[in-house]
């Protein structure tokens, strides 16, 4: 197997320094090339050919934004990650890139001391993510399953052993592409969502309430950073901010918003996982998951459990996420109810409060991007 050729755009020449020898020491990976800004990434880009780009968000002449907007103007779909700063101003810049057509991001290291500690922090957020948007096995790390479980069709839902019941909550998992899945799903859900909903997407803390803040602006409902405490009612969308799991507490029959940073799950907090078992037990097997583009396998132990207890499970296909790890890991368990593209599952979530639910699951597959 060829090893996966990196071009690494940063204007600091200590990151570069950095990133190049934690990527050069990966056999499975190759830097081809360095750029100090993007103005003279544009100029490699077409001669060098990566498989993939990290690139710097603050740069002199033509920063990281601009870049990835000047990449995607060509045509070009190479995967790119972001390197951010874990900072309100840091957040907000990842996440335009990632609307203008970045694929994912890491946090800059901070703190840490040394170089070497550095060096470790790049390569347990870098190497997997490299690996994971170019398709290649990931192995152990954080939350890290091959992104593509076992080749082959999806297959079959597993038979029922009860009868399905109606949802009375809707719980979302996402991760590495769920950001712009979000952005297309949320706002194509009606204003008059008649259960409430709770979403996980792996996120650092700031980024979560920022991302928030931007689904808020863009749909009919209201989107919050969650709360601890905070009641469930319809109409409003509740995302598990950084670092903290969210669960849901009963106390008699009112539910509410819960936070905890208990041990992390999937090798992630917030974990898909953590929410999806909590809303099984709070609403008696009532629930509706959805699982969406990311790395790893988290969710997948929680959607088993969703079937088991009588709730319905929707996953995004394999052609529209930008790594099937997630909702593959999902659909290879014969969880998936439905294995749906991501601009058709908002009709299908809303199939569930008609009456009109269709009367077989719809499994379609999809060559992966």
């Amino acid at each position: 197997m060829n090893p996966i050729r990196v071009m690494v755009v940063d204007d600091s020449v200590v990151v570069r320094k950095i990133v190049t020898d934690v990527l050069s020491q990966d056999p499975m990976i190759e830097v081809v090339g360095t750029a100090a800004n993007g103005r003279l990434a544009m100029a490699k880009i077409g001669g060098l050919k990566p498989d993939l780009v990290t690139m710097d968000i603050e740069m002199p002449e033509m920063n990281g934004i601009e870049t990835v907007r000047a990449i995607r103007a060509t045509r070009n779909r190479v995967p790119i990650i972001m390197f951010s700063t874990l900072t309100e101003r840091g957040a907000s810049a990842t996440l335009d890139a990632l609307s203008s057509g970045a694929n994912d991001y890491v946090t800059k290291p901070a703190n840490v001391g040394s170089v070497a500690l550095s060096m470790e922090s790049v390569r347990e957020q870098l190497v997997p993510k490299i690996k994971a948007l170019t398709g290649r096995p990931t192995g152990p790390g954080p939350g890290m399953a091959p992104p593509r479980p076992m080749a082959g069709p999806p297959r079959e839902p597993q038979p029922r052993t009860g009868p399905r019941k109606d949802p009375s909550v809707l719980v979302i998992g996402s991760s590495t592409g769920g950001p712009e899945a979000l952005t297309k799903l949320l706002p194509a859900l009606p204003a008059n969502l008649p259960v409430p909903v709770l979403l996980v997407q792996h996120m650092p803390p700031v980024f979560t309430r920022q991302f928030a803040q931007r689904l808020d602006r863009l749909c009919g409902f209201r989107v919050v950073e969650a709360v601890d405490g905070t009641p469930l009612a319809p109409g409003t969308v509740h995302l598990a901010p950084g670092d903290h799991h969210l669960t849901v507490r009963t106390n008699g029959r009112q539910k509410a918003t819960q936070l905890n940073q208990g041990p992390p799950e999937n090798f992630c907090r917030p974990a898909v996982d953590v929410l999806f078992r909590s809303a099984v037990t709070a609403f008696d097997g009532a629930v509706l998951g959805v699982v969406l583009t990311g790395m790893g396998s988290d969710g997948r132990i929680g959607t088993g459990l969703i079937r088991e207890a009588g709730g319905s499970v929707i996953a995004q296909d394999q052609a529209t996420s930008v790594v099937w790890g997630m909702p593959g890991a999902v659909t290879q368990a014969g969880f998936a109810d439905q294995v749906l593209p991501i601009d058709r599952i908002a009709e299908a979530i809303m199939r569930h409060f008609t009456g009109s639910r269709s009367t077989g699951p719809a499994v379609l597959t999809g060559g992966a991007r």
